[in-house]
């Protein structure tokens, strides 16, 4: 007795052992919804389960394993997927889509972690099972970390690169305890951006060269059936253990998921009008097909005018994000940011958006604008400049008061003023025009080729190339598949690209797989456009570090400039609204969540 005594003043200043379990945890703050929650606030817990949905994408797949570079961009829809939801794998934690970072049980019934976060332990919920009725263990949580630092692609292989200590703590938990390297953010990305793997269903040895063969995970569907390239089904498992948990009732309402493949988005629509897909998502700014002249005059077909179809428009509560052209800095040609910068100015937008896109766009600025994270409409205050230091002095004015925007044309596609800035600044870079041609110092024009994927970014790129020629840049255009695409893209095999990379209000560690130096070479990485900077670097371990929310907000308004200053992408437009259509049908809830339209709530409503 003596000796328990004296061992519990040990256990209450290690704050390793007596830590109370939390029903979820949050990056900043608590967790608005309280243990005794019994489901997110914006799905319907009453909902009548059953029937089936359609989805259509655009694309192609050949693996079940999206956890591999060889199966990054090619695997079958679902499997671990933010849009349809995570159908096969599931991860330790579920994210809430109406607050910017807070996590609920899920596999884990439970965590616990102290006030420095020096570790966290999952309690694995005893009720959680594999599809093939096997219990999920901290072994298999073990496993799966192991495996995907050994055999994963980025960011997967790096999750534990902050850990010191995988252990099992008794018959349902596992603890991780961090090392020098983790973050305040390390816990949470352990907890919600990786799924837990069976390991008595996954052999290393084969791991990455996973296809199409038998898959095994924990998740409320299985595949029913599957013809490469072309269409996967899915069937709710029954005997799925999770239906009752807190954060899964309302989700995953469909008895079966079916989910189409097209070569393009014009034939998805098609297929959209025949019946064939349930739901069709308009602008689409990831894959650059953004239309508002289609979603305001493409409805014009039997189903519509029966009522048939419903055409909802979502507003998110988030920042804006960037999507752009995006500059290859690896290429020498994009070196220099005064290149890249009098590039940005001879893109006429004003004539884009009026001739191409019907004038409905407005031209995003900064990557967190219309928020409080942003640098657009922000000046930097004392916190910011503190984190900035010397790098503050390499900043235009304009940026650090929070007013900097790109310059506005007439309109006509020939503004000489603004093609007089390309001209100015692009001089400062090294080059000016001779007999017509941008030419450096030996004479040799400025030339390179943007790669595209669809017709919506052949539109962008056309738009773009007839401003450069009024300059004497010589830009291609190279049209490629989507394998090709994927190919290229997660080997960096390109000069400029058409990308989105959203925004949240919690950004963190996936932050470093965009931007960070440690990306720049590492296939299949999202760093699009190559970044290596030392600043930037320490921007992202301020966001990561930060405390309290001032300090935070301090650290992302800083990083947006330093990449605004950088002139690393051609900022294009954001889309305030989401547009969707759907076969009515389709049953969605009334509220709308922060993160806007989801999905894996919406139901059939023919099922009665």
């Amino acid at each position: 007795m003596r000796s328990l005594l004296a061992f519990i003043p040990a256990l209450l200043f290690s704050g390793l052992a007596l830590a109370e379990p939390l029903h979820g945890i949050s990056m900043h703050g608590t967790p608005a919804l309280p243990a005794d929650y019994k489901s997110f606030p914006y799905v319907n817990p009453d909902v009548k389960k059953g029937g089936r949905v359609s989805y259509g994408v655009v694309g192609t797949f050949d693996s079940l394993n999206p956890f591999i570079l060889k199966g990054m961009r090619t695997t079958a829809r679902g499997v671990w997927d933010p849009e349809f939801g995570n159908l096969l794998y599931e991860p330790l934690m579920q994210r809430s889509g109406d607050e910017p970072f807070s996590l609920y049980g899920l596999l884990a019934e439970t965590a616990e972690w102290d006030d420095d976060r020096t570790y966290i332990q999952f309690n694995l919920n005893p009720k959680a099972k594999w599809q093939d009725g096997q219990p999920v263990t901290p072994e298999d949580v073990i496993f799966t970390f192991n495996l995907l630092k050994d055999k994963g692609r980025p960011p997967f292989n790096s999750r534990l690169n902050g850990v010191a200590k995988m252990e099992k703590i008794g018959e349902h938990g596992v603890r991780f305890t961090f090392n020098e390297n983790a973050n305040r953010e390390t816990p949470l990305i352990l907890a919600s951006s990786t799924p837990i793997l069976p390991k008595h269903a996954i052999d290393p040895a084969t791991f990455e060269q996973s296809g199409l063969g038998p898959v095994v995970g924990s998740g409320p569907y299985r595949i029913k059936s599957l013809r490469p390239g072309e269409r996967v089904i899915w069937e709710r498992d029954p005997d799925y253990w999770g239906k009752d948990v807190p954060s899964k009732v309302g989700f995953d309402n469909y008895d079966e998921i079916s989910i189409l493949y097209f070569l393009q988005v014009t034939t998805m629509f098609e297929a959209f009008k025949k019946g064939d897909i349930d739901i069709y998502p308009e602008g689409d700014a990831i894959n650059g097909s953004a239309d508002t002249s289609h979603w305001g005059q493409a409805y014009n077909f039997p189903a519509v005018h029966r009522g048939d179809i419903a055409r909802d428009i979502f507003e998110p509560r988030m920042p804006s994000g960037m999507f752009g052209l995006v500059f290859n800095t690896r290429k020498s040609i994009f070196a220099n940011e005064k290149v890249r910068e009098g590039l940005s100015f001879a893109l006429d937008f004003e004539w884009m958006n009026r001739n191409i896109m019907g004038g409905s766009f407005k031209r995003t600025q900064s990557y967190y604008q219309n928020s409080p994270l942003g640098a657009f409409g922000n000046a930097a205050d004392a916190r910011e400049l503190a984190l900035l230091g010397d790098a503050a002095k390499k900043l235009p004015p304009e940026l650090l008061a929070g007013t900097y925007a790109m310059p506005v044309t007439d309109g006509s596609g020939a503004d000489r003023t603004v093609l007089k800035l390309a001209v100015d600044t692009l001089k400062d870079g090294g080059y000016t025009i001779k007999n017509g041609k941008m030419t450096n110092a030996q004479g040799r024009q400025l030339s390179f080729e943007i790669m595209t994927q669809n017709p919506a970014q052949e539109r962008i790129a056309l738009a773009y190339q007839r401003s450069l020629r009024l300059i004497g840049v010589d830009m291609a255009i190279r049209s490629v598949d989507d394998g090709q695409y994927q190919a290229r893209s997660n080997s960096f095999e390109y000069d400029m690209i058409i990308r989105s990379l959203p925004s949240s209000l919690s950004p963190g560690a996936e932050q470093l797989n965009r931007w960070g130096s440690a990306s720049r070479d590492a296939n299949g990485s999202f760093n699009y456009a190559g970044v290596a900077d030392p600043d930037v670097d320490r921007m992202l371990e301020a966001l990561l570090q930060a405390r309290s929310t001032e300090d935070f907000q301090a650290a992302v308004r800083a990083y947006d400039r330093l990449l605004t200053a950088g002139h690393y992408i051609i900022p294009l437009y954001h889309i305030g609204a989401q547009w969707v259509a759907r076969w009515k049908y389709i049953a969605r809830p009334e509220i709308t969540p922060m993160v806007g339209n989801q999905k894996q709530t919406w139901w059939d409503a023919r099922v009665q």
